[in-house]
């Protein structure tokens, strides 16, 4: 069995006047995202690995969760930014098989449509929102739309 856990980056800065890829997180950004790391803690969603689209806001989401889960820092994977659901896809069939629980920090739409296209559950994807989803297969090269399960989702707002 694998384990996906789907985080969309916290809230960030929404003009910093540079690039969209630099934008920082917000302050109540950062306390969410501990705040979601805490509570799948609490859960024993642990991931054992983190992917994260390298732009500041992601990344920063990213090393957040780890921090809480004590684990190395984040993989970057320059794809997921501004990916679509083909490219997240491809992210998600590329994951390490030594990993059954794998955390993937990104962007909307993207969250959104990947979990839209792996569970068929459509839901709203907030900042800092996280879903589990669990996927009966041995690799990672297996999922293929509509062969997750939706077992767990949460946000702040919650």
């Amino acid at each position: 069995m694998k384990k996906l856990i789907l985080i969309r980056h916290a809230k960030a800065e929404k003009d910093t006047f540079g690039k969209d890829f630099d934008r920082p997180l917000k302050y109540p950004g950062i306390q969410d995202a501990r705040f979601m790391a805490d509570r799948l803690k609490e859960k024993a969603i642990i991931p054992q690995h983190i992917v994260t689209s390298p732009a500041l806001r992601t990344k920063t989401t990213a090393e957040i969760f780890a921090d809480t889960f004590r684990l190395p820092d984040p993989t970057t994977k320059k794809s997921i930014y501004e990916a679509s659901r083909e490219t997240w896809l491809k992210v998600i069939n590329g994951l390490p098989d030594e990993y059954d629980t794998i955390a993937v920090v990104g962007h909307n739409p993207g969250v959104a449509e990947i979990l839209r296209y792996l569970t068929g559950e459509g839901r709203e994807v907030h900042t800092s929102t996280v879903a589990l989803v669990e996927f009966d297969i041995d690799n990672w090269d297996e999922v293929t739309g509509d062969s997750g399960k939706l077992v767990y989702y949460s946000s702040p707002k919650e």
